[in-house]
This record gives structure tokens, sequence and C-alpha cells, in this order.
């Protein structure tokens, strides 16, 4: 279904999470043999502008198959000074305050939604989530209660 041409009929962001995790299944299953264990030195001092940068990135493109690379590119730093910078800054990561955003976008549209028209599923696959339990998890430690009561109330 992948591999065809044309429209696969999955969300784009959904597609995009699961070539990445094929492709994060290929490089753990097969080793890489040209890289070596050698010293790589840590990340430069990340200003807070450049955080600045990636966090209006990540709030324009929450709905869009982003990755880290993208985040530290919109910034104009390193991958490795980028999640520095988070860490130091923001006390998190690019990614999770990626997912930290797109959260509150499902809660957002689980607290307008229908629940004779959507379900959570929909919304969810909407903001990226693959794994359903995963997001209910995520959803009930944010918010304190489940996207399913969100979504009746």
């Amino acid at each position: 279904m992948l591999a065809a041409p044309g429209e696969t009929g999955i969300n784009e962001l959904m597609l995009t999470s699961l070539i990445e995790a094929a492709a994060a299944t290929a490089v753990t299953v097969f080793p890489n043999t040209t890289m070596t264990t050698s010293y790589v030195a840590g990340p430069q001092p990340i200003t807070p502008a450049a955080v600045r940068r990636a966090i209006a990135y990540v709030d324009g493109h929450a709905a869009d198959p982003i990755t880290l690379e993208d985040i530290a590119a919109a910034a104009g730093i390193g991958v490795r000074a980028l999640q520095a910078g988070f860490r130091r800054h923001l006390d998190t990561t690019p990614i999770g305050y990626l997912l930290r955003v797109r959260l509150n976008h499902a809660h957002n549209a689980l607290r307008a939604a229908d629940p004779s028209v959507e379900t959570v599923a929909t919304i969810a696959h909407r903001w990226g989530f693959t794994h359903l339990g995963r997001f209910s998890v995520r959803y009930r430690d944010m918010f304190g209660r489940r996207p399913s009561e969100t979504l009746r109330s």
C-alpha cells in the first residue's frame, strides 16, 4: 500500500509516521558499519532567539508531518544544539514540545467536536497520533481525563 503510486487513502501525517517507523526499524535491524564510536563534541550554546524560532515553527506547523531536522533548520541551528536549548530553556525536548502542542490541538478539537459525527480516533489521527492507547495515556496525563470524556462533555 505504501509503495503503490498515487493516493493511499491514509492521512498525510499518519503516512509520514508509518514511513518513519519503517525507516527506524530498518536502521535498527541492519547495523551501520560506516559509523564509528569516536568522540563527538557537544552542542554549542544556543540563544533563546533560536528556541523562539523553533517554537514559532512548531506552533505554525503542528498539523504537518515535521521532523526534528525540520525544526532545527527553521531555527537555524543543528539538531543537538536545538535539543540542548530546549532542555535548558523549556525543560523538554523539541519533539516533547511538538507532542504537547499536538495534544492541545487534539484537546481543543475534542471539546469542539460533535460526538455523533467525530470519534476520538479520527481526531487523534488528524493530529498525528497513530497509537490510540498511547494517545489516551498521554492525554490523560496532560488533561486529567480520558479523551472520550472530553468528547462527550
